[in-house]
C-alpha cells in the first residue's frame, strides 16, 4: 500500500513538471495548418487569426521557444552560450578566410580519423569542432545582414529616383512638343480685318427662321397661344 503510493506521488509530480514545461516546437507549423486558417469562408466571416503586433521598443518576446531583444538584431554568441572563435576587432575578410581554411583542415582530419580509426572519441571531437566553426561563419556572416539591407535600401531609392527623373524628362519632352504644335496651329490662323469681324458678328447673329419655327413647335406653350389666337380671330 505505501509503494502505492509512492508511485501515485511520482506520478503526480511528473504531471506536474509536464505542465510546467512548455512544449515549443523549432519549426513553424505546416502550411495545411495555416491554409485551413484562411479559407475564403473564414476570411469572408472574418474567423481568419489576424497576425500579432510587432514588439514595442524595448520589448523581449518568444520565437521557437528562445527570447528574442528587439533591440539588438543579432543575438552575440555569448548570450548563446557558444564559445567565440572570432576576436572583439577584427576585418570580416580575413576572419572568413581563416575560418574557412580551419574548416577544410578539420574536415580533412576527419576523412582520416574515419579512415584509419572510424571508433576513435577524435571522431566526436572533430566533428564538434567543424560544427562550431559553422556557427562562427554563420554568426559571421549574418553581421552583414544590417549592411546588406541598408544597400539594398540605397539601390531601391536610386531606381525610384532614376524611374521618376526619366518620367519627368518624358513628360517635360511632351509639354514642349504641345506647345510647338499649340503654337504651329495659332500661327496658321487667318488675320481678320475689322470689316469681316463686323461681318461675321452680324452672321453669328442672324437666326434662320425655319429653325425658330421648328425650335417654337416644340415649346408646349406655343401651342395654347395658337389656340388662343384662333378663338380671337373666330370672334372678329
Amino acid at each position: 500500500m505505501q509503494g502505492c503510493k509512492c508511485g501515485i506521488k511520482c506520478q503526480n509530480k511528473r504531471v506536474k513538471r509536464n505542465k510546467d514545461e512548455t512544449q515549443v516546437s523549432s519549426l513553424p507549423m505546416p502550411p495545411e495548418r495555416y491554409i485551413a486558417n484562411y479559407t475564403d469562408e473564414n476570411i469572408r466571416r472574418n474567423r481568419a487569426p489576424r497576425p500579432p503586433p510587432p514588439p514595442a521598443q524595448h520589448e523581449v518576446y518568444s520565437m521557437f521557444g528562445i527570447q528574442y531583444n528587439n533591440d539588438e538584431m543579432i543575438r552575440s554568441l555569448e548570450s548563446q552560450n557558444i564559445k567565440r572563435l572570432i576576436p572583439i576587432h577584427f576585418d570580416r575578410r580575413k576572419e572568413l578566410k581563416k575560418l574557412n581554411h580551419s574548416l577544410l583542415v578539420n574536415f580533412l582530419d576527419l576523412i582520416d580519423f574515419l579512415i584509419l580509426n572510424p571508433d576513435s572519441p577524435r571522431r566526436t571531437e572533430k566533428i564538434d569542432d567543424i560544427s562550431l566553426l559553422f556557427v562562427n561563419m554563420h554568426h559571421l556572416l549574418n553581421e552583414f545582414r544590417p549592411h546588406q539591407a541598408r544597400e539594398t535600401l540605397r539601390v531601391m531609392m536610386e531606381m525610384q529616383k532614376r524611374q521618376r527623373v526619366e518620367t519627368a524628362t518624358r513628360f517635360q519632352k511632351h509639354l514642349e512638343r504641345v506647345r510647338e504644335i499649340v503654337n504651329t496651329a495659332f500661327s496658321a490662323l487667318p488675320i481678320l480685318d475689322d470689316d469681316d469681324e463686323s461681318g461675321g458678328a452680324k452672321i453669328k447673329t442672324e437666326v434662320d427662321p425655319l429653325e425658330a419655327n421648328a425650335a417654337a413647335k416644340n415649346d408646349p406653350s406655343y401651342q395654347h397661344d395658337r389656340m388662343l389666337c384662333k378663338l380671337v380671330d373666330a370672334i372678329e
